[in-house]
């Protein structure tokens, strides 16, 4: 259940969705403050980008803690993802409230003429890293030249662009084709790894390789992730609605950041259970992620806001891989502005 194929996945045909979750459990909590107004809004289709592991630790909380009901929903459907399924079209087809996604595909789908636009990340940096072992590093982007990396091929587009982000010349660094399964780099047919930070470098600690990490965002490829899409009529007929999805799920990363084994716990033995998921890796990917979720600009600011330094940088990010598209055709933080400015407590939770 290696977690890399974003950008390949999210362009897929659109699959069957999967069963729907219903809310379960309480909280000693003080409600927070509710987008409802008194409004049942019902049920909750919310798009998930790959399959139910701990990448949505948030969700799980927020669903399981009744924090969706709280601010209105009746019942919550929290829609598995893959590589079969398109979430940006489950979302432009008004199958689901809401959809995380990536700019890239996001970007590729409005420039096609999906009515959509992203109005919050969850990710403040990009996660895609280049995984070396320990006792062989790489650690700068100059470090790749002469070595052996593997690279899927859906994640080549993302590839291509780094190595443009840093004046490297592809003929000097050796490609070689790979799957998800990082057993090469463990038997040393290769130098380095394409992947996830949060996922492969994780999953072979439980195995006792001690690994490198090089984070694509830190060397000259800086870009939001796991972003919330909408449809842009999303923002003006169901306005609360999506203000209601917002705030459980800034009271679910809360408690995820509070305690990242919590979500790792709901993912293998509940919304994951038939996955196989190890509980012991599954927590040191939400600790992980807890990193790039909570910044001091997100607590600064508030889960999932984006400066406007980091807008601008996600944008020339895209455009290093011939994505074009203005900052305006992409985002839209009006509302989650409005859900702080109504209940600045959610900010300080955060």
């Amino acid at each position: 259940m290696l977690r890399t194929a974003r950008a390949a996945a999210g362009l897929a045909v659109l699959g069957s969705a999967a069963t729907a979750l219903a809310a379960c459990g309480d909280d000693d909590e003080a409600p927070s403050t509710s987008a409802s107004g008194g409004k049942d809004f019902g049920t909750l289709n919310y798009q998930l980008s790959w399959i139910k592991n701990v990448e949505f630790a948030g969700a799980y909380i927020a669903d399981t803690n009744g924090y969706y009901k709280e601010a209105g929903f009746s019942s919550v459907n929290l829609m598995a993802g893959g590589p079969n399924v398109s979430q940006d079209s489950v979302v432009t087809a008004g199958k689901a409230l809401v959809g995380i996604s990536s700019p890239d595909i996001t970007s590729a789908a409005i420039l096609k003429g999906a009515p959509l636009v992203a109005i919050g990340a969850q990710y403040q940096k990009n996660p895609f890293c280049i995984m070396s072992l320990a006792s062989k590093p790489i650690n700068s982007p100059q470090d790749l030249v002469g070595k052996k990396i593997g690279v899927q091929a859906t994640n080549e587009p993302v590839w291509n662009a780094f190595l443009k982000a840093n004046n490297l010349d592809p003929s000097k660094i050796t490609k070689v084709p790979a799957q998800f399964d990082p057993q090469p780099l463990v038997a040393k047919e290769v130098d380095g790894w394409f992947s996830f930070f949060t996922n492969e470098p994780n999953l072979l600690k439980t195995k006792g390789i001690d690994t490198a990490v090089m984070l694509l965002n830190d060397h000259g490829y800086p870009m939001v992730s796991e972003i919330y899409v909408v449809r842009k009529d999303s923002l003006v007929k169901d306005r609360d609605k999506v203000k209601a999805m917002l705030i459980g799920d800034i009271r679910g990363w809360t408690k995820s950041i509070q305690d990242p084994a919590l979500g790792a716990k709901l993912a293998a033995t509940v919304y994951g259970k038939d996955l196989g998921l190890s509980e012991a890796e599954q927590v040191l990917e939400s600790a992980a992620q807890n990193t790039v979720v909570q910044t001091a600009d997100t607590k600064a600011n508030g889960l999932f806001t984006i400066t406007d330094q980091l807008i601008d940088e996600t944008i020339k990010t895209l455009a290093l891989g011939g994505i074009t598209i203005t900052k305006d055709q992409l985002f839209d933080l009006s509302v989650l502005k409005e859900v702080y400015q109504a209940d600045p407590s959610l900010k300080v939770a955060s």
